[in-house]
């Protein structure tokens, strides 16, 4: 068995990139995964396929952050499949790619509602769903602790607050035996940094520069930090910033 059976675990942004990675390790694990997804019906699909494939439970849940009401909306979709949730995962995101001079408030307005906004109020309706002793993993990011790069402010800004966010949560539902940490990616390959990491000719090699193991990361490797922290091993930590860049920023 293994050492999530019989739990129930909600990965926000998971039909692809390391929120498929999480949802798959987790699936793998033993709980029944809600694959949510705001676009990509197709792309959850293959997601909920995979971890069936290798003897999981999943379903998918599609619903756009970002907008109006979408928190409600998605705990709706979520009821319609299940009674409780035991792990929830806020890894749903967008980036911004803009310097200061550049970006418009409505692009600046965007990146908050998805990244600050939606796991916020997620969590706000969710927490009646969230069964005592259970898990909520935020998806930051190291640029909320390193120099950000031109283009990344906004981006590293809404990590940034949802550090505060995590911390702030572990107090409120620590009594309730509910850990709340953030788990911190570097560079990871997936087709978000597509373009960074594959499209200069020299953009792989400056990227594992920079890992103090020398490598890109993978959406595996995140997901088993992930998957510690939602299990009963990682039940003494939390309130925490969990690096998991590779030691990018060593």
């Amino acid at each position: 068995m293994g050492v999530l059976t019989g739990r129930t675990a909600l990965v926000t942004g998971a039909s692809r990139g390391i929120g498929r990675g999480i949802a798959e390790r987790l699936g793998r694990d033993g709980a029944r995964v809600a694959v949510h997804y705001g676009r990509n019906e197709a792309a959850a699909k293959e997601t909920v396929a995979a971890i069936e494939a290798a003897g999981g439970s999943a379903f998918a849940i599609g619903v756009e952050l970002g907008t109006p009401g979408d928190a409600e909306a998605l705990w709706e979709e979520f009821d319609r499949h299940a009674d409780g949730l035991d792990v929830l995962v806020n890894n749903a995101g967008i980036g911004s790619s803009r310097p200061i001079e550049e970006i418009r408030e409505e692009e600046y307005d965007a990146v908050f509602a998805v990244n600050v906004k939606a796991p916020f109020f997620i969590v706000k309706h969710g927490m009646t769903r969230l069964r005592d002793g259970g898990r909520i993993i935020n998806i930051s990011s190291g640029l909320a602790r390193t120099a950000v790069m031109p283009g990344n402010m906004a981006y590293a800004m809404t990590k940034g607050a949802l550090d505060v966010f995590s911390r702030d949560l572990s107090k409120i539902l620590g009594r309730r035996g509910i850990r709340v940490n953030s788990v911190a990616p570097g560079l990871i390959d997936t087709d978000n940094t597509a373009a960074l990491l594959h499209g200069t000719e020299d953009g792989w090699a400056q990227a594992e520069a920079i890992s103090a193991l020398g490598k890109v990361g993978t959406p595996a490797e995140v997901a088993d930090v992930v998957a510690f922290l939602a299990s009963d091993a990682g039940r003494w930590v939390t309130g925490s910033w969990v690096d998991a860049t590779g030691g990018s920023l060593t």
